[in-house]
């Protein structure tokens, strides 16, 4: 009889999935995978996956940051430049305000407002007490190849996927800036090395100073198909 009991487990796993695609089971949204991805639901083990689908389905990505508290605006299509961009936004904070405004692709704000909301702040909270009330960063898009080198694979920059960001203030007025504060034993290189760590639930790449040197002052922060996190 044991012979019998995996295929009918598989059996029952698909026509539950099954079910759950066609509607016939009614399951939480956070737990159906064919859900759009709400930014304020705590994150599980469907949250990659969501984030995932977002690269390849523009209405879904609009749903998944409607749910968000950024506030953004669409800028013109560029389809004839060197570095086309299709759908970009401009970024202009949330409840987290940023040292200046980005450009990004809409799959890269929705995972910069899915960092801000369960990574940065509770990451804040815990180490000092306090929020974060602005974001440092060194620009995101970039018409550009890797290092900026002369040849070679265009930067995820290049197509306003990617975030550099250089440090944060805090309520108090503080400030914890990467290139100075991630070479000490302190609390302010903890919080860094917890937001770095917090922040590869949301990208797909996350690079910092333990990458190499050309990271020593920013972490990099990408959403393009490889998956890095160092």
């Amino acid at each position: 009889m044991k012979r019998w009991l995996l295929p009918l487990l598989l059996l029952s796993i698909a026509g539950a999935v099954i079910s759950v695609w066609r509607g016939w089971l009614d399951v939480p949204p956070e737990w159906n995978p064919w859900a759009p991805l709400d930014v304020r639901a705590t994150p599980n083990w469907l949250t990659g996956y969501k984030l995932m689908r977002l690269r390849s389905d523009a209405q879904l990505c609009e749903q998944a940051l409607s749910s968000s508290e950024l506030r953004v605006a669409p800028q013109a299509n560029s389809p004839d430049a060197k570095c086309p961009l299709i759908g970009a936004l401009r970024v202009q904070g949330g409840e987290v305000a940023l040292s200046s405004s980005f450009l990004a692709s809409c799959p890269l704000a929705v995972a910069y407002a899915m960092f801000e909301r369960h990574t940065l702040q509770p990451s804040a909270l815990a180490a000092y007490g306090q929020k974060v009330t602005r974001v440092d960063h060194l620009g995101s898009f970039a018409c550009r190849n890797m290092y900026n080198r002369e040849n070679g694979a265009l930067s995820q920059h290049a197509s306003a996927n990617a975030l550099d960001i250089a440090g944060f203030r805090l309520a108090d007025g503080r400030t914890v800036n990467v290139l100075r504060d991630w070479p000490k034993q302190n609390q302010d290189a903890q919080f860094l090395r917890r937001v770095r760590d917090g922040a590869c639930a949301a990208f797909s790449v996350v690079l910092s100073p333990d990458y190499n040197t050309a990271h020593r002052n920013h972490f990099h922060v990408d959403v393009g198909r490889w998956s890095v996190c160092r």
